[in-house]
């Protein structure tokens, strides 16, 4: 589909061949793809419905090879961004015609794991469930925990500030981040945070989580580790109706409990997850609560009967509890497995994260329903229902005439409802190219004029991540007036 971009720079595109000798000199044939066939490898992330060509593509094998990069790329005024294991779902990581696509998997080394201090110091292209298991014989565990974790990297979780179900209890990434080393356009290292639980200086961590590669390239990543629960349990609770668990979900928050996670699926995704992955899942619901609850032995009983006395209110159907550790993984790995199963339903599909208040969930699927019958597009619902961050699965054939652009239509709706609901177009997948048009949904223009001026203050030439997350009109407007 055609999306606006930037204004190419010719020059750069005509001088492809010099960039490529000098990269190749500085870092050896073996880290720069040149060929088109190569560079296609690359040409979008999660969000295929936009490809785009890069100038070339550097695979940095450590920091030092970044610092090149940066400082090349910055005395040249050539384009820079960073991509990280290709997971993300909003285009955060499309190349650009006229830049350098700089892949940072291959910095995927556990630097230290500091026991005492309880936390981890990874480079950027770990993956995410990688840190959890080098520590799990110390008793420790990462907490965010993304559907990608198999291969999403921290680096890229940082980007977007990823959250994952074990949000609701645990924070997403912002909350379990101690520092961060970061390499500057033209080259400059710097450190942020360290070990400890408060910074003395301002919240630069606050600043560069979620700011999806515009500031800076992370190489390094210092997380904060957390004792593993005594025991832990997955609970299976099913309706005949979603607006009886959703209604039960938001009850389940307003009595205060906190369960470590509590996710939602309709019953096509209930339908697709079994097919797929053999998870146990009950057939005969129209919605499923998946809900894990963990601490000691005595508190987790107690959260569980709690639980039951709750969805006996609204009527449930099923109601089962793990009974083993392979059981409850084995439940996991179907929510987990949702949007591969979802993908065998259609050729295409987009996933949206726009996030609402808890007391809405019930409203919000309804008026969701609502746009898929008047837009002819099917849609499914699995979720992070405890901190109400929606993930509605938007089902279509790009084959189909005019099939993608109504699906696109109806995805930019849900944006529409999640604001109209008091919440926000995105909990954990960034805005990329995917939002960016939507932005003034949330932000006036004097806003986002505040977020540009961050954007000035680190990369002023304008070269990191050109394109994304800001309407172009009003980052162009903001560059003439203030560059």
């Amino acid at each position: 589909m055609e999306l606006k971009m930037p204004e190419v720079r010719e020059d750069l595109l005509e001088s492809r061949g010099r960039v490529v000798s000098e990269l190749e000199e500085i870092l050896g044939k073996a880290k720069v793809i040149s060929s088109e066939e190569g560079r296609r490898v690359y040409d979008s992330d999660g969000l295929t419905l936009y490809r785009s060509d890069s100038l070339v593509v550097v695979l940095a094998g450590d920091k030092g090879d970044v610092v090149s990069v940066m400082g090349y790329a910055g005395d040249r005024g050539i384009p820079v961004v960073t991509r990280g294991a290709g997971t993300g779902l909003t285009g955060g990581a499309l190349p650009v015609r006229d830049g350098i696509l700089l892949v940072m998997s291959g910095l995927d080394r556990i630097l230290e794991v500091d026991e005492e201090n309880m936390s981890a110091c990874v480079e950027s292209g770990v993956t995410n469930v990688s840190i959890s298991e080098a520590v799990m014989e110390l008793g420790l565990f990462y907490a965010p925990d993304p559907s990608s974790q198999l291969a999403c990297s921290i680096g890229g979780n940082v980007a977007e500030n990823s959250g994952g179900a074990h949000c609701l209890k645990y924070g997403v990434t912002s909350h379990n981040l101690l520092g961060l080393e970061l390499v500057m356009m033209g080259g400059e290292v710097v450190r942020l945070g360290g070990k400890g639980m408060d910074m003395e200086e301002w919240d630069w961590l606050g600043l560069l989580t979620g700011s999806e590669g515009m500031l800076g390239v992370v190489t390094e990543v210092t997380v904060r580790l957390r004792a593993s629960p005594e025991t832990a349990r997955a609970v299976l609770i099913g309706f005949d109706k979603v607006k009886d668990a959703a209604l039960c979900i938001e009850k389940v928050m307003s009595e205060g409990m906190t369960p470590a996670c509590m996710e939602f699926m309709d019953g096509m995704c209930v339908k697709a997850c079994e097919s797929f992955s053999g998870a146990g899942y009950p057939l005969d619901v129209e919605a499923l609560m998946v809900v894990e609850c963990d601490g000691s032995r005595e508190e987790v009983d107690s959260e569980i009967e709690r639980l039951r006395l709750l969805a006996e209110d609204f009527s449930y159907k099923h109601f089962r509890v793990s009974e083993s550790e392979e059981e409850r993984e084995r439940i996991w790995r179907g929510r987990k497995g949702a949007f591969s199963a979802v993908a065998r339903l259609r050729p295409d599909y987009m996933t949206m994260d726009g996030t609402i208040a808890r007391g809405k969930l019930a409203e919000v699927l309804e008026r969701i329903e609502a746009l898929s019958v008047s837009y002819g597009i099917l849609v499914g619902n699995v979720f992070h229902a405890g901190d109400g961050n929606m993930h509605p699965l938007i089902l279509f054939d790009g084959e189909n005439e005019g099939e993608g652009e109504r699906a696109l239509e109806l995805a930019m709706e849900t944006l529409r409802i999640s604001v109209e609901a008091g919440g926000v177009i995105s909990g954990e997948h960034g805005i990329g190219i995917e939002k960016r048009d939507m932005m003034g949904l949330m932000f006036s223009e004097d806003d986002m004029i505040c977020q540009l001026a961050y954007k000035r203050a680190f990369d002023g030439d304008w070269l990191l991540n050109p394109g994304k997350v800001f309407p172009l009109d009003v980052a162009n407007d903001f560059r003439a007036r203030y560059t």
